[in-house]
């Protein structure tokens, strides 16, 4: 009898440490508005590395991100957007086009091979302060998003997009783009 009690304790102890791996390096989330079509689109479901920036690394520019909206949004359901801006920076759209502007003067303009219908609206954004990112959704002309005059902290950042699970016909890496 000792031995059975053994090793439904030692089955008991693996099954905790999966649950407890898993939850803390991986989360499923829903994609519920169409701010990041055609990216993403309503109802897919992608898998998000909670583990991507831990251990000092930071969201890099046209990476997907899954965080929790700030306060002043009154939600309580995780958002998801690309990044944009990074600390010390200012964004300005004008035209259609973004162009980041950086702390020590020179000016980049971004090619966003995944926006299919450019801002109609000119915006410039305030320096982006300390440890905040600047998030828009791909889908420019229906997203809030960082032009309502928000960041998003890097402690707010749930991780980053890593896979579509669902539906199984869009199986595959998150298109993160490397925008720098």
């Amino acid at each position: 009898m000792g031995t059975f009690l053994r090793e439904i304790l030692v089955i008991l102890l693996i099954a905790v440490a999966l649950f407890l791996g898993i939850h803390y390096t991986v989360q499923n989330s829903e994609v519920i508005s169409g701010s990041m079509e055609p990216t993403l689109n309503i109802g897919e479901r992608v898998l998000v590395n909670k583990l991507a920036y831990r251990f000092g690394a930071s969201s890099q520019r046209g990476d997907i991100i899954v965080f929790i909206p700030p306060v002043s949004l009154n939600s309580t359901i995780d958002y998801i957007k690309r990044v944009i801006g990074l600390p010390g920076e200012m964004v300005e759209l004008k035209g259609g086009r973004v162009y980041i502007h950086q702390p020590e003067g020179s000016i980049i303009e971004l090619n966003e091979p995944y926006v299919l219908n450019p801002s109609v609206h000119d915006y410039t954004s305030d320096v982006i302060p300390a440890g905040n990112y600047f998030v828009m959704g791909d889908n420019r002309n229906n997203s809030g998003d960082s032009r309502g005059g928000w960041t998003v902290t890097r402690e707010d950042i749930v991780g980053k997009a890593w896979l579509i699970i669902w539906p199984p016909s869009d199986w595959g890496k998150a298109p993160n783009y490397s925008l720098s």
